[in-house]
């Protein structure tokens, strides 16, 4: 995992005998007066006082940026480790700090809810001071014959935005997938126009704080972006977008405008392909842009089983963002939000065969296994994630892949290394003690 590299600072050893030198040269000049109460204050304050004035400030500077962090209830418990058991999660997951407004990560935290998972609009409401944005899953913006719809009014729950925003100060800003046909609205100037006077107009009649806009994934998905015509397009778009979103003001503040969240995806190889959003990407949008949505997980399947996101990739998909740890442009960093998993993935083994299928898992999934085959958990170490293994009833071989305090926090610091933020899919898939992290 990287790690911040902290610059080096002087020692105060030369400057307070330097200090010394002077007062004593002071008090030569001073000739009798050097005996007068006054001088001998003024000395000890200049000797003593302030060398550990400066020494304060360096240990409140410098201190290690994961005391915060450590502060945690759960870690404070000696709940975040490689070694757990079974039992003890079923015990101590519903378990959290009587403070659930304490952050104990100053970074941005964009918080996905989706409308299948309940949950995660309770959480949303409990939890609500640890994040700074929230984006429920609402939108979708379509092609219908020659004209776009906005589609997912009716998936908004304004009671729910009315209690969030008494509770907190997070940011609402709903998801919108972009469907329409890619070519048809990036290729007229009317049709680019309509989506982005709907999204504005949406945002305005709702009240919310903004959007996330997704889009990437579809317009790869239907090959126009190794076009270097269309690519050129699809960025002057969100260009578009953003500014128009930042020129309506918010109610939220007034004099800062409606903000534009756009959700990128990670690298699969170790070079960049043509269909990728690579850092030359990151720099043409980051003016237009309040934050970069990094969906980095799914990097297994039920045809490739394992870990949902191992560290060695999170690190070098920021590194192909940004650079190296310390040398990355820091404004650009503060924009991205690396995604963090909060569901977990249970793959069916077979024998003679890559994999043989499987899917997502809630956090009451998880549970459910747990307390019905009682596993014994393994630390997956290159990984930094937590697994086991189970037959099922038909004797078929499963691993399941599902987060942990440790494997959160692993990636909590690999974020903090970089001064990035983070954004969570989806907290209603998560177990409650998560968000003491947080």
């Amino acid at each position: 995992m990287a790690k911040r590299r902290e610059g080096r600072v002087p020692s105060n050893s030369d400057r307070r005998e330097d200090r010394v030198e002077a007062s004593k040269r002071a008090i030569r000049r001073g000739g009798d007066s050097a005996s007068s109460p006054k001088i001998n204050i003024v000395l000890f304050l200049f000797v003593v006082i302030a060398p550990a004035i400066a020494v304060l400030v360096y240990r409140i500077r410098y201190a290690p940026r994961t005391n915060r962090a450590l502060s945690s209830y759960v870690h404070q418990q000696g709940l975040v480790k490689a070694d757990v058991n079974y039992q003890e999660i079923l015990t101590e997951n519903s378990k959290v700090s009587k403070n659930m407004s304490q952050r104990h990560y100053t970074y941005p935290v964009l918080a996905y809810i989706t409308p299948w998972n309940n949950k995660g609009y309770d959480l949303a409401k409990s939890f609500n001071s640890k994040f700074t944005h929230l984006s429920p899953v609402w939108y979708d913006l379509r092609s219908q014959g020659t004209n776009l719809v906005l589609e997912g009014r009716h998936n908004a729950d304004i009671g729910w935005i009315t209690e969030l925003r008494m509770k907190g100060d997070a940011w609402v800003i709903p998801r919108v997938v972009l469907e329409a046909i890619p070519k048809e609205l990036l290729r007229k100037k009317k049709q680019r126009d309509k989506a982005i006077e709907m999204i504005i107009t949406e945002c305005k009649e709702m009240d919310y704080d903004g959007i996330v806009l997704e889009s990437w994934s579809r317009w790869a998905a239907y090959g126009i972006l190794h076009d270097p015509e269309m690519r050129n397009m699809a960025l002057q778009f969100i260009k578009q977008l953003g500014q128009a979103l930042h020129s309506v003001s918010s109610e939220k503040n007034g004099k800062q405008g409606l903000q534009l969240i756009y959700v990128i995806g990670p690298t699969r190889s170790e070079k960049l392909q043509e269909h990728d959003f690579g850092p030359a990407d990151l720099r043409s949008l980051s003016d237009y842009v309040d934050g970069f949505s990094l969906m980095t997980y799914d990097f297994s399947g039920p045809h490739n089983p394992g870990p949902n996101a191992p560290l060695k990739w999170i690190h070098s998909t920021l590194q192909l963002l940004l650079g190296s740890v310390g040398k990355s442009d820091q404004n650009l960093a503060r924009k991205i939000l690396l995604g963090i998993n909060f569901y977990g993935n249970d793959f069916a083994l077979s024998k003679g065969t890559a994999g043989g299928g499987g899917g997502a898992i809630t956090g009451r999934d998880y549970l459910a296994l747990l307390d019905k085959h009682k596993p014994v958990l393994q630390w997956e170490k290159n990984s930094g994630e937590h697994l086991f293994f189970y037959s099922d009833d038909h004797h078929a071989k499963h691993a399941v892949f599902y987060p942990s305090l440790m494997s959160i926090f692993l990636r909590l610091e690999e974020a903090r290394s970089w001064g990035v933020g983070i954004s969570i899919w989806e907290i209603g898939q998560g177990l409650d003690y998560f968000f003491d992290l947080l």
